[in-house]
């Protein structure tokens, strides 16, 4: 079981309240969003801090998780991908915060984070999300860390990386989204069904979810029915449906989070401004570690090209047999061990920079005490 504290500003404090609910179309609260984190969030065994951080500029909260912040080394920090929550970090948590604080938070738009109205320009929408990024940071004191973003908030962290280099030790983007370019009428698009053309073309004015929130009462077992590879991935922890029902809430809220994700992308999910087409343009002292699946059905060749095109930095892509996308759920074990000997890797490597720092200072403090020796008194 987790401990610790859940600190809450003067409006956050929700109050469950069961009456009334079942004539709603659209099964859902924050009340019960809330229910059902604390339960996943009560498997874990790190002391964790849970608060809104209120951001002063846009006055927009983001919730956050915190783990062992008192731990001595790095911080990582992590934040999820469309559609997602801290609650999917579950299996992940306490293995990566062994020696250091981990930081998790609801991206804006999702989860019990705010959810504002965002625009329709991507380039616009990005910089909204990497600000939120920056002034939360700033107002967690956060001066360094570990970050880490999977599938859109890959994407997220990479744009962040774009601005905010100074900030970050090591880059983890784990089966990325947006990177790719749209391709052009290749062999890959020709071989899309005329009538899997026709959903999209019909489906592209709406929001991703919006299926399951205009199911109403359905909703939840739409997720159930066609989604139960989701509930597999945390059997271990739940034998129920916690998690499905956990994310069902996450996104039966209002769509300001699907939104926003709909303003970056173009048809058939390709981002409208690429990643690739930036990735070089990131500081090329900052590592970066790509993890994906075996299985995934992100293009896995993108981290290679990004690779190539930071030739003079250090990336390394990583493939973790057996997993598909959701690559910390599906094969959580094996994905906390590469990420802390990477974490572990980067630790030394700090070590090492700060005991550098530290001679040259010395030296330099050696040498002008020498040189102030040479002066005569009556000269100083």
């Amino acid at each position: 079981m987790s401990h610790g504290t859940e600190i809450y500003d003067g409006n956050s404090q929700v109050e469950i309240s069961e009456s009334s609910r079942w004539l709603r179309w659209i099964p859902t609260s924050m009340a019960q969003l809330v229910k059902l984190e604390s339960r996943i969030l009560n498997c874990l065994k790190s002391t964790l801090e849970k608060k809104y951080v209120l951001l002063p500029q846009s006055e927009n909260r983001i919730w956050t998780v915190v783990a062992n912040k008192d731990k001595p080394n790095m911080p990582l920090v992590m934040v999820h991908g469309m559609g997602g929550g801290v609650g999917l970090w579950a299996q992940n948590i306490d293995a990566l915060a062994v020696k250091r604080p981990v930081y998790t938070f609801d991206l804006l738009g999702f989860g019990r984070s705010s959810r504002p109205n965002f625009g329709t320009s991507p380039k616009l929408v990005e910089m909204d999300y990497v600000e939120s990024i920056e002034e939360w940071r700033r107002e967690m004191k956060i001066e360094k860390m570990a970050l880490l973003g999977h599938s859109l908030g890959a994407y997220l962290v990479s744009a962040y990386a774009l601005k905010y280099p100074q900030h970050i030790q090591h880059l983890f983007l784990i089966d990325p989204w947006g990177f790719p370019e749209r391709p052009q009428e290749n062999e890959r698009s020709k071989r899309i069904p005329i009538w899997a053309r026709a959903i999209v073309k019909v489906l592209s004015p709406f929001n991703a979810l919006a299926v399951v929130r205009a199911t109403g009462p359905f909703g939840p077992g739409l997720i159930k029915r066609f989604r139960p590879d989701l509930q597999a991935k945390f059997s271990h922890l739940f034998d129920d449906d916690t998690m499905l029902d956990y994310i069902y809430h996450c996104n039966a809220q209002t769509p300001s989070g699907e939104a926003a994700f709909k303003a970056l992308t173009v048809s058939l999910g390709w981002a409208k401004n690429p990643m690739i087409q930036r990735i070089a343009d990131i500081d090329k002292d900052l590592p970066i570690t790509f993890i994906y699946g075996s299985k995934t059905w992100m293009d896995r060749e993108c981290g290679h090209q990004c690779k190539y095109l930071r030739n003079d930095s250090h990336v390394d892509v990583e493939i973790i047999i057996g997993a598909g996308h959701h690559v910390y759920a599906d094969r959580a074990e094996q994905f906390n061990k590469l990420t802390n000997q990477y974490l572990d890797l980067m630790d030394k490597h700090k070590d090492n920079e700060d005991n550098a720092k530290s001679s040259q200072n010395k030296t330099k403090n050696e040498d002008t005490e020498t040189d102030m020796e040479d002066v005569p008194i009556t000269q100083i």
